[in-house]
Formats: C-alpha cells, structure tokens, sequence
C-alpha cells in the first residue's frame, strides 16, 4: 500500500525557477490533467516535455494562513520534501500574494517557514527554516544491521563504509570522505541511494571537508540520479559535518557542481537554508 494519497489533479499553467540548476516545475491544483507517475515523467522529461528536477503541486487547500504542496521526483515517485524545490515555491508564492515576504508551507506532514530576503532582477534570495535534523539509522528508516560497530555499511566493492545517517525531513546517507570523484559518485550513490536496508531509499551524498565553514558535496538523489545541487543535500552534508566534528555549529558554506547555499546548523541541529533562486519561465500545458 502507498503511503502516499491517490495523485492530485493539477491546472495546465506553470512556473519554472531552479536554484544552482535543480530546476522545478510548481502547478497549482486544478483540472487539467492528473499528476501520475506517468505524466509527471513525461512532463519532466527534457525531450519530451518541459524538463524539470521535480514537480510542485500547490494545494488548494490554504486555511489558516498555510500554502499545502506536494512534491513529486522526476520519475514520478512522490517525496517528503526539497530545499531547493521549497524555495522554488517561495519565488511563486510571491506572485501568489505578492504583499508576503514570509511563507508557512506544509509538505510532507510538516510545517516550515519561508522567507524572501530580496529580489534582483528575476533572481530572488529565499531561505527556508527546514526545522530540527535528526541522526542514526532510525531517522532514515535503515535496518541498524546494516552498518558495523564503527556505523559503517558495506560499499559496493565490499569495503566498508562510513555514513552519517540524516533527516532533513527526508532521509539522507552522508558518506565522509576526503577526495570524492564523480566515479567515486557513481558507484557509490547507485549503491546505496535503494539499498535493500532502507525502507524508502535515501539522497545520498560524498562529503569533504574543504576548509573553515566550508564543505564540498558530490550528490546522488534518490529518484534523480547524479545532480548538479540540492538544498536538503546540503543541509544533510552541514548537519553531519556538525555531527562528527568537522564543524561548529554555524553557518557553513556547502559547495556542489552547480554552486554553492548557506546552511545554518545550531547546536541543537536547527537547520535553515538560504541561497539564489532564478526565475525561467510561465507556461502552459499544451494537452491532448
């Protein structure tokens, strides 16, 4: 049985914005078509339809001063969150009541607070207060038989590795590491991003530590495959940095392929995301 309710029915308009280049599609709920896993693969498809990272859909539900949204990975699986996909929404919402600088949105069950700092040009800079992490294997839903007396889990060569098991609101596998390549990336994120111990998957990412308050990442999205960024990536690769010692809690400079986000991390392992996102374009569905 999903843990998902049935696909929600969405209007044929669009607006496109990514940050760092995670691009995504936001559609507000209507009667255009329905977002199954079919469509939705069509839609993001780059060939075949408009390209995207992701999908989010805006509920018409909004009692009590909430946006509702639901957020849907490329391949049409649906999914508790996205850093970089929440504050895409954040750039849409100020078309949507354009007096708002601060946003409550839920997605996945829970609440969290968005707020646009500024705007230059068609690129606005939005943070997002993604709440309190949580670490150890319970967090992500992986089997702790999984991983030795030294938390590390088998690689796909066998030899073992260390993970930093992460919550950001969905669940995270941080791999530290002190040089990560993309091949390193490519065998290591196929491996474990559904590795058999996980109850739903998990981002996984290769971290490293590149200085004072500065981390790189290597990325691996479950649903997505090799990415170019992603905001709770980010936040998962500060969290554990924090985590194991290699950062004070801080804000901390997280730097991936497509560019770089501040994360915020407290002692108590808040987290808030803040970085660029750059407005692409308004659209309609052209449907059969």
């Amino acid at each position: 049985m999903s843990r998902w309710p049935p696909p929600p029915t969405v209007g044929a308009s669009f607006f496109k914005a990514h940050g760092l280049g995670n691009d995504y599609l936001v559609f507000d709920e209507g009667d255009a078509w329905r977002a199954s896993s079919q469509a939705i693969a069509s839609v993001c498809d780059p060939h075949r339809g408009v390209g995207s990272d992701g999908i989010v859909v805006l509920l018409e539900d909004r009692s009590g001063d909430v946006f509702r949204a639901r957020m849907f990975n490329p391949d049409g699986s649906e999914f508790e969150r996205s850093g970089n996909g929440l504050r895409v929404l954040g750039a849409y919402l100020t078309r949507v009541a354009r007096k708002q600088t601060r946003f409550t949105v839920e997605v996945g069950g829970e609440r969290v607070a968005l707020e646009v700092h500024g705007r230059q040009g068609g690129t606005l800079d939005i943070s997002v207060e993604m709440g309190r992490a949580e670490t150890g294997p319970a967090a992500v839903a992986l089997d702790p038989k999984a991983l030795d007396e030294e938390g590390r889990i088998a690689g796909p060569d066998g030899v073992p590795l260390r993970v930093v098991p992460v919550s950001v609101g969905n669940p995270h596998l941080v791999v530290l590491t002190e040089r990560p390549t993309e091949d390193d990336l490519a065998r290591v994120g196929a491996h474990l991003v559904g590795h058999p111990a996980l109850a739903h998957g998990a981002n996984v990412q290769l971290a490293s530590n590149a200085g004072s308050s500065v981390l790189r990442a290597l990325i691996w999205e479950r649903g997505v495959g090799p990415t170019s960024a992603s905001g709770t990536s980010a936040c998962a690769v500060a969290v554990a940095a924090v985590r194991e010692g290699w950062a004070p809690p801080s804000e901390l400079r997280v730097e991936m392929p497509g560019g770089a986000l501040s994360v915020t991390v407290s002692a108590s392992l808040d987290v808030v995301l803040r970085g660029p996102v750059e407005e692409v374009c308004l659209g309609t569905l052209l449907l059969p």
